[in-house]
């Protein structure tokens, strides 16, 4: 069943109405056809797009792929973790039980998912934001290859890539618990 999201359904209704009174206009200007040959018309018609399966469909599923890369925890412990590109660094860390923070959820409001990066990766990234920037002068143990991992997005480019993680955060949980999954 489909089922229409809050707000467009006065937006269809209205779409229709349009479309009735612009059908009608235009059957007044044309020939008579008989009712019967108008409905077999009408049921040959076929709609553009089938609207009912719009939703299984998303241009970044189809073309997204899998790239891999490693954490490096503070002890040195190596994390692998796989994730589709636009997957944000962030979101990859917590998927793969890796102690990266993200106290904002990815709003860029804090400093607890930074990460430093490679020369290479950190020089093919676009520009940090000016927020990004701001949030990143409050992180502990900044250098000049730091980002913020919710700023991140996983890409190609990227496969094989390894992230340190710095020794502390300057807002981790207090009682040392670790980010759940969501």
């Amino acid at each position: 069943m489909l089922r229409a999201l809050p707000g467009t359904l006065g937006l269809l209704r209205t779409r229709t109405r349009i479309a009735m009174l612009s059908s009608r206009a235009f059957a007044a200007c044309r020939t008579p056809v008989a009712t019967h040959q108008r409905k077999a018309q009408h049921q040959q018609r076929q709609p553009l797009w089938p609207v009912q399966h719009a939703y299984r469909f998303s241009s970044s599923a189809l073309l997204s792929k899998d790239v891999t890369v490693t954490f490096i925890e503070p002890d040195g412990n190596e994390i692998q973790a796989t994730g589709e590109e636009g997957t944000n660094l962030m979101e990859l860390a917590h998927e793969n039980d890796v102690d990266l923070e993200g106290a904002c959820e990815g709003a860029c409001a804090c400093s607890t998912c930074h990460v430093i990066l490679e020369d290479k990766v950190f020089d093919s990234l676009p520009e940090p934001t000016d927020e990004e920037n701001d949030m990143l002068d409050l992180a502990f143990a900044l250098t000049d290859t730091s980002r913020l991992g919710c700023q991140v997005l996983l890409s190609s480019d990227m496969e094989g890539m390894r992230i340190k993680l710095p020794s502390a955060t300057r807002n981790f949980y207090v009682d040392g618990a670790k980010p759940a999954h969501h």
